[in-house]
């Protein structure tokens, strides 16, 4: 009788200990941030491989897992004790779903309801650089399995604000609300759905306020200054070219210079802009664009310039640089920035040039 109890009890205490152990997470393992098997695109700092330090928006992470659970584990700044970045996050190319962290160490769940087979992520940072840094840990799936070849198609966008796609997601919080930053979304951006309508990587150099010759809000430094840095808000880390090579490159520059400004100091800036990216990139197609929030007076002025420049360049041999004017003003997000619906539009306006261009 005593055995059969003890049996009895062993029994119980061991369907106990199953129903309270999550057989589910302990079939998570840790994948760090240096797999080769995770895949990364940007401009980021790997001087320690195990916590990649990302800054600017648009920088996005690939892996594919198998199994039904995946967590991202990362560390943001936190900047000033109150700032936390918003991520936009992809299963399978599904609709993505856009959340902010709670606080500078995170454990990010995929959404329950996954098979068990396997499945694609990506992660990609929608706030601005000088909104704080994330560093990314790694992965906790069941595996991790190599991806696909990756794009051979590449693009980097220059710009300001409007590139790096600030002001534009109304869906949660509107205008005026909440931070200045929580209406971000980089992967929403028109840059980053160009790519996607491409099939191509993307790249966004791009930092809210900076100018060509003057930057808005007390900034101190302009884009030829901090073009081919990692950390632009801060004019900060080399960044190494080779890493990079796009097929295309874009700039979208002159909405915080404004109309009134000296068009020989503007136009002959820009040129040597352009050619110390053609330094760089030897074989990309440049494209110089009017900004897309640009109000009448400001889109003729441009206009001017960019036929200017581009004329120059191409009769100085220089036959990839290219000139594109959006068709309108694209103005109804936050302090006039285009919204998520006229990223889009942008989006399927320059789309349509790049195939142009390029014969896509």
């Amino acid at each position: 009788m005593i055995k059969g109890r003890a049996c009895f009890l062993l029994i119980l205490l061991a369907n106990f200990s199953f129903a309270f152990s999550s057989p589910k997470k302990a079939g998570l393992k840790f994948f760090g941030a240096d797999n080769s098997k995770i895949r990364y695109v940007g401009r980021i700092d790997f001087s320690n491989p195990q916590k990649p330090r990302i800054w600017a928006p648009g920088i996005y992470i690939k892996a594919k897992f198998k199994g039904p659970q995946c967590e991202i584990i990362l560390n943001d700044e936190n900047s000033g004790g109150h700032n936390l970045n918003y991520l936009e996050i992809v299963i399978d190319d599904n609709k993505p779903y856009r959340i902010q962290t709670t606080g500078k160490t995170n454990i990010i769940k995929v959404p329950d309801g996954l098979t068990n087979t396997a499945h694609t992520i990506l992660i990609c940072k929608d706030t601005e650089s000088n909104i704080g840094y994330i560093d990314f840990i790694g992965f906790r799936c069941q595996q991790l399995l190599s991806l696909p070849p990756q794009p051979t198609r590449k693009i980097e966008y220059f710009g300001d604000s409007i590139t790096s796609g600030t002001g534009m997601d109304l869906s949660v919080i509107a205008c005026d609300k909440g931070q200045w930053y929580d209406q971000h979304n980089a992967y929403m951006s028109y840059g980053a759905r160009t790519a996607r309508n491409l099939n191509a990587d993307w790249q966004l150099s791009a930092l809210a306020g900076v100018g060509l010759l003057h930057s808005c809000c007390n900034m101190k430094v302009v884009l030829p200054q901090i073009y081919d840095k990692v950390l632009l808000a801060a004019d900060s880390i080399s960044w190494n070219f080779k890493n990079y090579q796009p097929d295309v490159v874009t700039i979208c520059i002159g909405q915080n210079d404004g109309p009134k400004q000296d068009s020989t100091l503007f136009c002959e800036t820009y040129i040597k802009f352009v050619k110390s990216l053609r330094m760089h990139y030897p074989k990309a197609e440049i494209i110089c664009l009017t900004s897309p929030m640009g109000d009448s007076t400001l889109t003729s002025v441009l206009k001017r310039y960019l036929t200017g420049i581009t004329g120059y360049l191409n009769a100085n041999g220089d036959k990839k640089i290219h000139q594109y004017f959006f068709s309108k003003q694209y103005h109804n997000g936050c302090g006039g920035h285009p919204d998520l619906a006229e990223h889009q539009l942008i989006a399927d306006e320059l789309t349509a040039h790049i195939k142009q261009v390029k014969g896509w």
